[in-house]
């Protein structure tokens, strides 16, 4: 995948917190190329700090873009055909990446945030990107009510914090389809590999495959991690 940041601005995002410049990267994903507007691309460590020392306390985490958004986008065009005529909900979907690919592959798809930004953001990038199968939706995983199921649930960095995990495996049991799937994508954080392992010994299947994003002296490691039920 090759991922280049523009070099100006693309537009302002007007939020209660003031004004902040959004730029637009291009991706070329399985021959394909995507544009995708965020406050910031997180290739290294490096940007992550920058990212989280001048926005923590303004803007939600998911108006970055992330690389596990990127390995999982990667990922998703990976299976192709498998999308097709397939329900997906994507779980704090922020910019909003890997659900556009699954869209243009096919699927319908539920993209959702708990933020009112991200998920503007996420709007203007499947617009941008001319994907129409797709529905938006504000929800909080604490005041979960959907009671759909889905052929798969994804998501990119969801399990960063082991307080969304009780919501995130009720979801998890609640909403995946029979003989559906669950793609996380996570930088091989140790909170996150603690609920793969637990639901490990509860007779769920995880396997996962390793995406190597950005510098090649320096590569930052992704794991996409599918879960099936027991």
């Amino acid at each position: 995948m090759e991922t280049s940041l523009a070099d100006t601005q693309a537009e302002v995002l007007e939020t209660s917190a003031g004004d902040f410049p959004l730029h637009e990267s291009r991706l070329r994903v399985s021959g394909h190329d995507w544009t995708v507007l965020h406050a910031g691309l997180l290739l290294t460590f490096e940007d992550e700090q920058i990212f989280l020392s001048e926005f923590r306390d303004k803007l939600p985490y998911g108006v970055a873009l992330w690389p596990s958004a990127i390995a999982l986008a990667h990922e998703v065009a990976a299976r192709g055909d498998a999308w097709r005529g397939n329900t997906v909900l994507e779980l704090g979907a922020g910019t909003g990446l890997p659900g556009i690919v699954a869209a243009s592959l096919g699927a319908k798809v539920v993209q959702m945030d708990r933020h009112e930004v991200p998920m503007a953001v996420c709007r203007k990038n499947g617009e941008r990107n001319g994907v129409r199968r797709i529905d938006y939706r504000l929800a909080d995983w604490t005041a979960w009510d959907d009671a759909a199921r889905y052929d798969y649930i994804i998501g990119a960095d969801i399990l960063y914090r082991e307080t969304f995990h009780p919501d995130l495996r009720r979801i998890f049991a609640a909403n995946l389809a029979p003989g559906g799937r669950i793609l996380v994508a996570d930088p091989f954080r140790p909170m996150s590999l603690r609920l793969l392992e637990a639901l490990e010994t509860e007779g769920w299947r995880v396997s996962f495959t390793r995406w190597n994003l950005g510098d090649d002296d320096d590569p930052k490691a992704i794991g996409v991690f599918e879960i099936v039920p027991p």
